[in-house]
């Protein structure tokens, strides 16, 4: 059935005033993401050095600490999952959750059980609809994460690290893992956000392993106090500054997804503006004409009569 003129004229109207809330969103997100990506590349030279001062620990001393021994038979996995708390962000949330999805069966075809930590209300909402269990999840902060939030997650999975895996978890404790994957968004430009899976305990510092090519002598290191005291305060700062790291990349890109998104939101309801407007003045011209038309019949059937009472 054709619509009027006056539905076809609301509903322009309600696709003008949609069109008014993307357009504010995306500028929003365009406002906001260079802050997002400002604290990312700030936050680059502090992890930087800290994996530096980790590796020269871990490679010139002969410790052993609990955060980087491989278990002989893993058979836990803690998963960390880096989701959105707000939607309206186009397949954002949902192209972690599949890479998140990819990792899970791997490690189940692996033989580990899984134990799902969850930051963002999206992924919550999507394993609770599921009816997975989660063992913790952190939500309220996706945008614009801070450090508290960071520490706060890594002091949990660390604690899950290093808590016996076989070993049933008490109330209120974490259960044990022999592993701890982080699946989440790495922020590559404005048009690409690539979702990634690391594995972030137990360590592996690779850097400084291999001698330089020249013949020079290798750099003396003195640790006070103790190497393994130095580890010990090293190594969980070196957790959170991942995972705090990790929650900045995904948080440029949850902005640059949402920005692209409500880009093409805005440029569809102008096309669709314009396709309303176009069907309005259609049915407005084909009014105008049955009336036209209806008006000659009358005149022509009026004529007639009186050229028969002649």
């Amino acid at each position: 059935m054709a619509l009027s003129v006056r539905e076809y004229r609301a509903r322009i109207k309600s696709t003008e005033s949609m069109k008014k809330i993307t357009r504010a969103m995306e500028l929003i997100a365009a406002s906001r993401i260079i802050k997002a990506q400002q604290r990312a590349q700030a936050a680059a030279p502090y992890a930087r050095e800290l994996t530096r001062a980790v590796s020269a620990v871990a490679t010139f001393s002969n410790v052993d600490h609990a955060l980087t021994t491989e278990s002989t038979d893993a058979k836990k996995a803690a998963v960390l999952i880096v989701t959105s708390d707000r939607g309206l962000a186009g397949a954002y949330s949902s192209s972690v959750l599949k890479e998140a999805e990819r990792l899970i069966e791997k490690l189940h075809g692996e033989g580990k059980e899984v134990d799902l930590y969850v930051s963002g209300r999206k992924g919550e909402a999507y394993f609770k609809f599921r009816q997975r269990p989660i063992v913790q999840a952190w939500t309220g902060f996706s945008d614009q994460p801070t450090y508290d939030v960071a520490r706060d997650i890594g002091g949990t999975l660390i604690q899950a690290f290093l808590n016996d895996a076989e070993t049933p978890a008490e109330p209120g404790v974490a259960p044990g893992a022999d592993e701890v994957h982080v699946v989440y968004t790495r922020f590559r430009s404005m048009l690409v956000q690539e979702p990634t899976a690391i594995r972030l305990l137990p360590l592996e510092v690779v850097e400084g392993t291999e001698a330089p090519e020249s013949h020079d002598a290798l750099p003396l290191y003195e640790f006070e106090p103790s190497p393994a005291d130095v580890l010990d305060a090293l190594l969980p700062r070196y957790v959170q500054s991942r995972i705090f790291y990790a929650h900045l990349q995904a948080a440029a890109s949850e902005l640059a997804a949402r920005q692209k998104a409500m880009k093409a939101a805005t440029d569809n309801a102008d096309e669709l503006i314009k396709k309303y407007t176009r069907i309005a003045n259609q049915v407005r011209q084909a009014g105008i004409t049955q009336e036209i038309s209806e008006i000659v019949g009358g005149v022509n059937a009026l004529a007639d009569a009186n050229a028969g009472q002649d």
